[in-house]
């Protein structure tokens, strides 16, 4: 959560490029629109990137909206089909997230990085530039 509020604050344009997609969304999922956990409604979905139309909600959304603290659709997630909930492959919202931060530039990526490391006590950035990769060290 704290992450997902400094990337919200920090750098809203990457905030826009995570779960923002429709490449997750569930089999016979055509009216998700909002990330929920009230899964009887269709167009709830508590899938990262499980959007009908993508573009329309953000890396915050999904974690405010899914409730990501209580930890009930990490790293899973949920979809709504038919009025019922239905369970995604296991990791499906860890491995959503995943894509979408990999899909980042160089640039954001470092930023992306940095706001992970200051939200764990203790972590650090290095940069390799030779290697062209970025360390978090916890």
């Amino acid at each position: 959560m704290q992450f997902a509020n400094a990337v919200k604050i920090s750098h809203p344009k990457i905030d826009e490029k995570v779960c923002n997609k429709s490449y997750a969304k569930g089999d016979g999922d055509s009216n998700s629109t909002t990330y929920g956990t009230g899964l009887t409604v269709n167009t709830n979905t508590a899938q990262c990137s499980g959007l009908n139309t993508p573009g329309t909600n953000k890396f915050s959304t999904f974690v405010e909206g899914v409730k990501l603290q209580d930890g009930t659709y990490w790293p899973t997630g949920s979809y709504s089909s038919s009025s019922q909930a239905k369970l995604k492959e296991q990791n499906s919202n860890a491995n959503a997230v995943a894509k979408d931060l990999v899909a980042l530039n160089r640039d954001e990526k470092t930023i992306v990085a940095g706001l992970l490391a200051k939200t764990i006590e203790g972590g650090e950035v290095v940069e390799i530039s030779a290697v062209s990769s970025t360390f978090i060290r916890i």
